[in-house]
């Protein structure tokens, strides 16, 4: 079995454990499609791992079971962290023992996987979203375009990703349908509602034309003041102040939770779990099924207020 000899790292090694980490990044992105986001911490999370090993003597090739062993120990993370950092290092390791023709042990094969706590996506009340979506002055090309943003992003489900991504080409108004790109580089086509529809339309016609002028032909569907695409922390940014605005607590809401009400506010209303599932582009219906309970919490809530004998 494979171990470190505790000796100072050398020059070389780092310079190996540097080229496996590319090696590795450009092979999981160009074959599974992983988000950027991911990558950097697939990234960040093997750079790590190599440093420390470096103060024991080896690298990332040369680590066994008990140097990782000894890594996590030393190295307390969250659950949630702790699951990505272990995602990072089988991915690596499988890659590097599928590389070697299975000549070296993979030293996470044994490594026993957290139990990551499943808490329930949190919403907001219907009349909270609808506070919410309308707290931006439409007299102004900022204020259409933020109430444009939110009436999809609660119209449609899309992560925040999705919204800030979208091109002007994957909107289709004539048909009411938006064409998004998400997660592994998957496309869906998604509904707009008339509501949403109707606010991106004005959006298009008075707004953005002042926010791109100067600035060419801009591709992205929603720009910021400076004519640019939006960035996630600006979406984000805008849903915190309007939530502040209209008295809603900031700690409850966010993109994602715009997301979460959307899908919750559906099944309420009579949704088929599998339309959903398509609807937020869920590759396995296991994901989707957890608003369910999401559902079902609330019911009982309103049970609980309501019934006589609640």
């Amino acid at each position: 079995m494979l171990t470190c000899d505790h000796s100072s790292m050398t020059e070389e090694l780092a310079t190996d454990d540097a080229r496996l980490i590319d090696r590795f990044i450009e092979r999981v992105w160009s074959e599974d499609g992983l988000a950027e986001r991911t990558l950097e911490a697939y990234r960040r999370d093997l750079e790590q791992l190599s440093r420390w090993l470096g103060t024991r003597g080896c690298g990332l090739a040369t680590a066994g079971r008990e140097d990782l062993s000894a890594y996590h120990g030393s190295q307390p993370v969250s659950v949630r962290s702790m699951a990505r950092r272990q995602s990072a290092f089988r991915r690596f390791y499988a890659q590097l023992a599928r590389d070697e023709g299975g000549a070296r042990e993979d030293p996470t094969l044994l490594m026993q996987r957290p139990r990551m706590p499943r808490g329930l996506p949190k919403a907001l009340a219907e009349r909270e979203i609808e506070a919410l979506i309308v707290a931006p002055d439409l007299g102004t090309p900022l204020g259409q375009r933020d109430r444009a943003m939110l009436e999809l992003m609660y119209s449609s489900g899309l992560r925040v990703s999705e919204l800030v991504d979208l091109p002007l080409s994957g909107l289709n108004p004539r048909q009411g349908v938006l064409r998004v790109t998400g997660k592994g580089g998957k496309d869906r086509l998604i509904p707009v509602g008339e509501e949403a529809l109707a606010h991106i339309e004005t959006y298009l016609r008075e707004a953005r034309p002042l926010l791109a002028k100067g600035h060419g032909q801009p591709l992205a569907l929603f720009l910021s003041r400076r004519g640019d695409a939006m960035t996630r922390q600006m979406f984000w940014t805008l849903v915190k102040r309007y939530a502040l605005q209209v008295g809603i607590p900031a700690k409850r809401v966010s993109p994602h939770v715009l997301r979460h009400s959307f899908a919750t506010h559906l099944l309420n209303h009579g949704a088929d779990l599998r339309a959903l599932q398509m609807l937020l582009g869920h590759s396995a219906l296991s994901t989707t099924q957890i608003y369910t309970l999401v559902a079902k919490e609330g019911l009982k809530r309103l049970h609980a207020q309501h019934h006589p004998r609640g």
